[in-house]
């Protein structure tokens, strides 16, 4: 599994790994320090040993391109922060198929909806579910009820 952060982050991490093995500190302790197993750090200390500087370089992520930029993404988040009614829906309520339907609105790009989810969790969104609250529901009557209703209700029960 790919660990998190852009592949300079991850060399930068790297980096520090070995200045932290060329100061004294053994293996399992620089594991520690930069947040890995101990085993990548010796793999990098391999590494490095064998084709130097090359060997920590950052490596590009394998895969296929997204099909938005980094501008498009921008704008994407852009019209997801106006909210969906905005976009012309009934509710204020994001589903991945409406980002779906957004997206090839703005960009004329298709996604699949199965990957919207991977797409807002990059852009740091996470799923939300809306409280299932009835529109006619009462506050003050429902504190009132606890308050007074209950407690009575409860004192005449034997037991």
């Amino acid at each position: 599994m790919r660990p998190q952060g852009s592949p300079k982050e991850l060399e930068r991490r790297r980096h520090r790994a070995i200045e932290l093995l060329g100061q004294g500190y053994q293996p399992v302790d620089v594991a520690r320090m930069v947040g890995v197993d101990r085993r990548s750090v010796r793999r990098w200390k391999a590494s490095y040993h064998k084709t130097g500087e090359k060997g920590i370089h950052a490596k590009p992520a394998s895969g296929r391109p997204t099909k938005l930029d980094q501008r498009d993404l921008r704008k994407l988040e852009k019209a997801l922060l106006k909210g969906s009614k905005a976009a012309g829906f009934p509710t204020d309520l994001w589903t991945c198929p409406r980002v779906t339907q957004l997206i090839l609105a703005l960009f004329g790009v298709r996604y699949h909806v199965d990957h919207i989810g991977r797409l807002l969790h990059a852009l740091g969104w996470s799923p939300q579910k809306p409280e299932r609250r009835a529109v006619e529901r009462d506050e003050e009557g429902i504190k009132h009820w606890v308050k007074v209703e209950w407690p009575r209700i409860k004192k005449k029960h034997p037991g």
